[in-house]
């Protein structure tokens, strides 16, 4: 007791300096060029290079621009790519800064970094195909990057924005005691990471592709809790977006999806304010793209690409009048 008591100051100073600790986040630089293709990198305006994968199209009929989710990259696409591109539709995803190929790795690149990242690469796809209509794809935290963009003014001009089991479960949606540690973990120990592997959720039923993706080195299996700060921030912004979003969007979700709760993405869904329309899936997990009914969605896409008005192959779409009477009931 007596050596707790005579070191108390230099506990005390070590409690203050745990206590200063602050959440690192990439730094996005001034510009120092014309963002433009490099062979298989998108150089953005800072210099940064970004691994780019293609899937495309003989002759194109429309074009995607590919956004994956959290500690993914573009293999998230992998599946859907060549499926789409075989029907006339060329898609474009790239490593997002922070992922994948792309610089620092599992360092949170900040929400402002991530959208002017996308807002670039979009531009470039647009002049890739000139009068061929664009859409973006948003898959998870790909999905509230996506909403950040095009809540903005300044946002790039595309034809429709699919959002994939969205994440928007932002700070608004996390209970008191969730938002207090995360801070706390954010801003005492920002280098700590975190598996995941004791919460026995499952993003998938699709078994196989899991266990590749646990052996898969891009994969960031390990998240910083500075990183895990930073996406709740993203997804709050991607929430908040939804009432300035007025582009023909289509939203699919998975019932059984145990990533992102059904509750903040119907309410996300309740403010879109452009053309909207909503598959939910009944045997979708989170990894929609990648489930083991994956083609009934991809389907599903190309089919919404092609006729925006068109009934959905998969019969799985829900009205506005459907969505109130699922949650009326679960009340």
């Amino acid at each position: 007791m007596s050596v707790v008591r005579s070191h108390w100051p230099l506990w005390l100073i070590l409690l203050l300096m745990l206590g200063c600790a602050t959440p690192r986040e990439q730094l996005l630089g001034p510009p120092l060029a014309t963002p433009h293709f490099d062979g298989t990198h998108f150089v953005t305006a800072d210099g940064a290079r970004l691994f780019v994968q293609t899937w495309a199209a003989e002759s194109p009929r429309a074009a995607i621009v590919a956004l994956h989710g959290m500690n993914d990259y573009a293999k998230a696409f992998a599946m859907p790519g060549p499926w789409w591109a075989e029907r006339g539709i060329t898609v474009y995803a790239y490593d997002q800064r922070g992922f994948g190929r792309s610089p620092e790795p599992g360092i949170w690149p900040g929400a402002q970094t991530l959208v002017s990242d996308a807002s670039q690469f979009i531009e470039a796809a647009r002049a890739r195909h000139p009068g061929v209509p664009l859409f973006v794809v948003g898959d998870s935290m790909g999905g509230a990057v996506a909403l950040s963009l095009f809540a903005g003014a300044d946002a790039p001009p595309v034809d429709g924005l699919v959002l994939v089991s969205p994440a928007v479960w932002g700070w608004k949606a996390l209970n008191p005691f969730y938002r207090m540690t995360l801070w706390i973990a954010a801003h005492t120990f920002p280098g700590a990471t975190l598996t995941g592997r004791s919460l026995k959720i499952w993003p998938s039923d699709n078994v196989e592709m899991l266990r590749d993706l646990g052996r898969d080195p891009l994969m960031i299996k390990k998240t910083r809790t500075d990183a895990i700060y930073g996406l709740v921030g993203l997804m709050d912004n991607g929430y908040d977006a939804a009432d300035e979003i007025v582009l023909p969007t289509l939203v699919l979700y998975g019932d059984k999806d145990e990533i992102i709760p059904r509750e903040p993405v119907e309410i996300v869904i309740e403010r879109l304010n452009g053309d909207t329309r909503v598959a939910i899936y009944e045997n979708g997990y989170h990894m929609l793209l990648r489930d083991l009914q994956r083609e009934i969605v991809w389907q599903d896409v190309e089919a919404w690409i092609e006729n925006p008005v068109a009934s959905l192959p998969s019969g799985e779409e829900e009205t506005a009048a459907l969505r109130s009477q699922s949650t009326a009931q679960s009340d």
